[in-house]
Protein backbone atom coordinates (compact mmCIF):
# COMPACT_ATOMS: atom_id res chain seq x y z
CA UNK A 1 0.00 0.00 0.00
CA UNK A 2 1.49 3.32 -1.03
CA UNK A 3 1.08 6.68 0.67
CA UNK A 4 -1.71 7.89 -1.65
CA UNK A 5 -3.84 4.80 -0.92
CA UNK A 6 -3.34 5.32 2.80
CA UNK A 7 -4.35 8.99 2.59
CA UNK A 8 -7.46 8.25 0.51
CA UNK A 9 -8.55 5.59 2.99
CA UNK A 10 -8.08 7.92 5.97
CA UNK A 11 -9.57 10.98 4.26
CA UNK A 12 -12.63 9.55 2.56
CA UNK A 13 -14.59 12.01 0.44
CA UNK A 14 -17.71 9.82 0.69
CA UNK A 15 -19.03 12.10 3.37
CA UNK A 16 -22.44 10.65 4.18
CA UNK A 17 -21.05 7.20 4.90
CA UNK A 18 -18.25 8.63 7.02
CA UNK A 19 -18.66 8.73 10.79
CA UNK A 20 -16.60 11.91 11.03
CA UNK A 21 -19.14 13.87 8.98
CA UNK A 22 -21.92 13.02 11.41
CA UNK A 23 -19.71 13.92 14.39
CA UNK A 24 -18.96 17.30 12.76
CA UNK A 25 -22.68 17.82 12.12
CA UNK A 26 -23.52 17.11 15.78
CA UNK A 27 -20.74 19.39 17.06
CA UNK A 28 -21.78 22.15 14.64
CA UNK A 29 -25.41 22.21 15.78
CA UNK A 30 -24.47 21.81 19.42
CA UNK A 31 -22.15 24.81 19.17
CA UNK A 32 -24.60 26.93 17.17
CA UNK A 33 -27.28 26.23 19.75
CA UNK A 34 -25.08 26.84 22.79
CA UNK A 35 -23.46 30.09 21.69
CA UNK A 36 -26.30 32.58 21.25
CA UNK A 37 -24.73 35.63 19.59
CA UNK A 38 -21.41 34.73 21.19
CA UNK A 39 -22.92 34.36 24.67
CA UNK A 40 -22.78 30.88 26.19
CA UNK A 41 -26.32 29.88 27.06
CA UNK A 42 -25.37 28.66 30.52
CA UNK A 43 -24.80 32.33 31.41
CA UNK A 44 -28.40 33.10 30.42
CA UNK A 45 -29.63 30.19 32.55
CA UNK A 46 -27.54 31.24 35.55
CA UNK A 47 -28.68 34.86 35.18
CA UNK A 48 -32.30 33.70 35.09
CA UNK A 49 -31.73 31.86 38.39
CA UNK A 50 -30.56 35.13 39.97
CA UNK A 51 -26.76 34.99 39.74
CA UNK A 52 -25.78 38.68 39.65
CA UNK A 53 -22.29 38.07 38.27
CA UNK A 54 -23.66 35.87 35.48
CA UNK A 55 -26.20 38.57 34.61
CA UNK A 56 -23.51 41.24 34.47
CA UNK A 57 -21.30 39.00 32.30
CA UNK A 58 -24.25 38.19 30.04
CA UNK A 59 -25.07 41.86 29.54
CA UNK A 60 -21.46 42.79 28.75
CA UNK A 61 -20.97 39.89 26.33
CA UNK A 62 -24.31 40.50 24.64
CA UNK A 63 -23.72 44.21 24.11
CA UNK A 64 -20.16 43.65 22.93
CA UNK A 65 -21.00 40.84 20.49
CA UNK A 66 -24.22 42.42 19.19
CA UNK A 67 -22.51 45.74 18.48
CA UNK A 68 -19.60 43.92 16.82
CA UNK A 69 -21.98 41.95 14.60
CA UNK A 70 -23.88 45.10 13.66
CA UNK A 71 -20.67 46.95 12.81
CA UNK A 72 -19.54 44.09 10.58
CA UNK A 73 -22.98 43.89 8.98
CA UNK A 74 -22.96 47.62 8.24
CA UNK A 75 -19.46 47.69 6.81
CA UNK A 76 -19.29 44.46 4.84
CA UNK A 77 -22.76 43.02 4.37
CA UNK A 78 -22.81 43.37 0.58
CA UNK A 79 -19.41 41.72 -0.11
CA UNK A 80 -20.00 39.05 2.55
CA UNK A 81 -23.44 38.23 1.14
CA UNK A 82 -22.03 38.14 -2.40
CA UNK A 83 -19.21 35.81 -1.35
CA UNK A 84 -21.53 33.54 0.66
CA UNK A 85 -23.97 33.36 -2.25
CA UNK A 86 -21.13 32.58 -4.68
CA UNK A 87 -19.75 29.88 -2.37
CA UNK A 88 -23.10 28.23 -1.67
CA UNK A 89 -24.15 28.38 -5.33
CA UNK A 90 -20.84 26.84 -6.40
CA UNK A 91 -21.18 24.07 -3.83
CA UNK A 92 -24.81 23.40 -4.80
CA UNK A 93 -24.05 23.24 -8.52
CA UNK A 94 -20.96 21.11 -8.04
CA UNK A 95 -22.78 18.90 -5.55
CA UNK A 96 -26.12 18.31 -7.21
CA UNK A 97 -25.57 19.04 -10.90
CA UNK A 98 -22.18 17.30 -11.13
CA UNK A 99 -22.88 14.78 -8.36
CA UNK A 100 -19.93 15.49 -6.05
CA UNK A 101 -21.04 14.15 -2.67
CA UNK A 102 -18.38 16.06 -0.74
CA UNK A 103 -19.77 19.38 -2.03
CA UNK A 104 -23.29 18.31 -1.07
CA UNK A 105 -22.08 17.55 2.44
CA UNK A 106 -20.25 20.86 2.82
CA UNK A 107 -23.30 22.71 1.47
CA UNK A 108 -25.52 20.99 4.05
CA UNK A 109 -23.16 22.25 6.76
CA UNK A 110 -22.57 25.79 5.47
CA UNK A 111 -26.04 26.79 4.28
CA UNK A 112 -27.72 26.49 7.69
CA UNK A 113 -24.67 28.07 9.33
CA UNK A 114 -25.14 31.11 7.10
CA UNK A 115 -28.82 31.22 8.06
CA UNK A 116 -27.87 31.13 11.76
CA UNK A 117 -25.38 33.94 11.15
CA UNK A 118 -28.10 36.03 9.49
CA UNK A 119 -30.42 35.22 12.39
CA UNK A 120 -27.71 36.43 14.77
CA UNK A 121 -27.45 39.75 12.94
CA UNK A 122 -31.24 40.11 13.03
CA UNK A 123 -31.33 39.35 16.77
CA UNK A 124 -28.48 41.80 17.37
CA UNK A 125 -30.41 44.47 15.52
CA UNK A 126 -33.52 43.76 17.62
CA UNK A 127 -31.45 43.95 20.82
CA UNK A 128 -29.90 47.25 19.75
CA UNK A 129 -33.28 48.78 18.85
CA UNK A 130 -34.73 47.59 22.18
CA UNK A 131 -31.87 49.19 24.11
CA UNK A 132 -30.74 45.86 25.61
CA UNK A 133 -33.61 46.02 28.10
CA UNK A 134 -34.75 42.37 27.89
CA UNK A 135 -31.62 40.48 26.87
CA UNK A 136 -32.53 37.03 28.29
CA UNK A 137 -35.82 37.00 26.36
CA UNK A 138 -34.12 37.81 23.05
CA UNK A 139 -31.34 35.27 23.65
CA UNK A 140 -33.85 32.53 24.52
CA UNK A 141 -35.89 33.33 21.39
CA UNK A 142 -32.72 33.25 19.30
CA UNK A 143 -31.74 29.88 20.75
CA UNK A 144 -35.18 28.39 20.12
CA UNK A 145 -35.11 29.56 16.50
CA UNK A 146 -31.61 28.09 16.05
CA UNK A 147 -32.77 24.80 17.54
CA UNK A 148 -35.79 24.72 15.22
CA UNK A 149 -33.49 25.34 12.24
CA UNK A 150 -31.26 22.57 13.59
CA UNK A 151 -34.10 20.07 13.72
CA UNK A 152 -35.12 20.88 10.15
CA UNK A 153 -31.62 20.82 8.68
CA UNK A 154 -30.48 17.74 10.61
CA UNK A 155 -33.55 15.95 9.25
CA UNK A 156 -32.81 17.13 5.70
CA UNK A 157 -29.15 16.13 6.02
CA UNK A 158 -29.96 12.73 7.52
CA UNK A 159 -32.61 12.06 4.88
CA UNK A 160 -30.28 13.02 2.04
CA UNK A 161 -27.38 11.09 3.59
CA UNK A 162 -29.50 7.93 3.93
CA UNK A 163 -30.69 8.33 0.35
CA UNK A 164 -27.11 8.70 -0.86
CA UNK A 165 -25.92 5.69 1.14
CA UNK A 166 -28.76 3.41 0.05
CA UNK A 167 -29.16 4.39 -3.60
CA UNK A 168 -25.78 5.75 -4.65
CA UNK A 169 -23.29 4.65 -2.02
CA UNK A 170 -21.76 1.35 -1.03
CA UNK A 171 -25.13 -0.28 -0.27
CA UNK A 172 -26.82 0.54 -3.54
CA UNK A 173 -26.40 1.44 -7.22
Amino acid sequence: MDFFDLVTQVINLRSFSNMWYWIVLAILWSSLSHWTIGVPFHLVSRAKRGDAQAEADMMVLTRMNAERMLRYAESSSVPATAFATFLLTGLAITGWIYGVEFCQAIFLLLCPSMLVLALGVWTSQRLHEDGYSDVPKFLRQHRIMVQMLGVVFIFITAFWGMYQNVNVGPLGG
